[in-house]
């Protein structure tokens, strides 16, 4: 399980077919003055497609990739790729961080920086970012059963191969499934968890003891409804993602709707303005990764793993490492904390942050970074 080096380098031949494929898109109709309301804008994704085809250049994000440390282990027979960027301080706290869905490492490329290089370098870390098995710059499974539960146990052996054996971590979305997971697991590798969506742990609330309170109710009740009218996404995902991915692998502009649906309503632009939160760069070059690696359905196909391969809740699975929680302006992701205690024993951290979405990784990451600065201070 020894890391070697790994250089981000996308075929002059991949992004000629990939202009070739933009220009020869068949754009559907559309409701006059829909906008966003039956899913992506027909004006907006027009006008992003013809942007990717002429004006963004993909060589100056594999630059930035590049200009950070790169590496891939061989973890469980499958070549995993992670950014490994070592903190400018005396004693650098190793902290792992993983993406979501539909995202990539190059989410955290803003955020690195501030973590490793902070203004006292007494708040250092050594940053690990994985591509997630079956995302990005890492190697396509092609066995089933690729559960949080595997996935966890293979971050786990990513760390130590890299020299951690005890680690910070920090996640939210799959990602976040995926801790929860290994604080459940493997409890004494984590220094400590800190996340923003706090609520993406294995819960278990059937029978509910004690009785669940009204403001417990009312998030479950919201939860029930944020699947009736968001989780399409999900149950395709989850029943039939083979279907699905013919025309995500073979259509960038397919593809760059079904990721571009999910960063929009997941920021909660109060304007409609999902230029307003992030660049027309800084999206395109997330989709550009899973277009460049054809790994669409593979990172879709661990919404099928997670149903068909489930792992049950138990009254007994509580996580008993320490726990930051900083909470974003998404109410699906704001669980009540009576909630979240009963299955986070140790919660030491709370904060809501009081701006940005799901991705706030991206979207503020000097916020996101002072809040993981100022959890993880206690174990210095």
């Amino acid at each position: 399980m020894n890391a070697v080096p790994f250089t981000v380098n996308v075929p002059d031949t991949v992004l000629a077919d990939l202009r070739d494929r933009l220009a020869r898109t068949r754009w559907p109709d559309e409701v006059p003055g829909a906008g966003w309301d039956y899913g992506v804008s027909l004006a907006y994704l027009k006008d992003l497609a013809e942007y990717w085809r002429t004006g963004f250049d993909w060589r100056i994000h594999e630059s930035r990739l590049n200009e950070l440390s790169n590496v891939s282990v061989e973890i469980d027979g499958l070549r995993m790729h992670a950014i490994h960027q070592r903190g400018h301080g005396p004693r650098p706290l190793p902290l792992l961080i993983t993406h979501g869905w539909p995202s990539t490492c190059y989410e955290a490329i803003d955020l690195i920086p501030l973590l490793t290089d902070p203004d006292d370098p007494a708040d250092a870390f050594d940053v690990i970012v994985p591509s997630l098995p079956g995302f990005g710059f890492s190697e396509i499974p092609a066995v089933p059963g690729m559960t949080s539960t595997r996935k966890a146990g293979m971050l786990v052996r990513l760390m130590e191969a890299l020299g951690y054996d005890r680690f910070g971590a920090h996640a939210y979305d799959v990602g976040a499934s995926m801790l929860s997971v290994m604080c459940l697991d493997y409890p004494d590798h984590i220094i400590g968890y800190h996340t923003t969506e706090p609520a993406n742990a294995v819960s278990y609330t059937a029978p509910a003891l004690p009785p669940l309170t009204e403001a417990e109710r009312a998030y479950l009740d919201l939860q029930d409804k944020w699947y009736a009218e968001e989780g399409g996404y999900d149950l395709i995902q989850a029943t039939r993602p083979q279907t699905l991915a013919y025309g995500l692998n073979d259509s960038p502009a397919g593809l760059a709707a079904w990721i571009l649906d999910k960063w929009y309503t997941w920021t909660e632009p109060p304007d409609g303005d999902l230029g307003k939160h992030f660049t027309a760069d800084q999206l395109l070059a997330n989709v550009t990764i899973y277009w460049a690696t054809g790994t669409i359905n593979s990172a879709n196909r661990g919404y099928y793993e997670r149903e068909h391969h489930p792992r049950q809740p138990a009254a007994t699975d509580k996580i008993q490492v320490p726990v930051g929680i900083a909470l974003t302006t998404q109410a699906i992701e704001r669980a009540p904390r009576e909630y979240l205690e009963r299955f986070f024993t140790d919660i030491r951290y709370w904060r809501d942050l009081g701006t940005g979405g799901h991705f706030i990784m991206l979207e503020h990451p000097e916020l996101l970074a002072e809040s993981i600065r100022a959890f993880f201070r206690q174990f210095r």
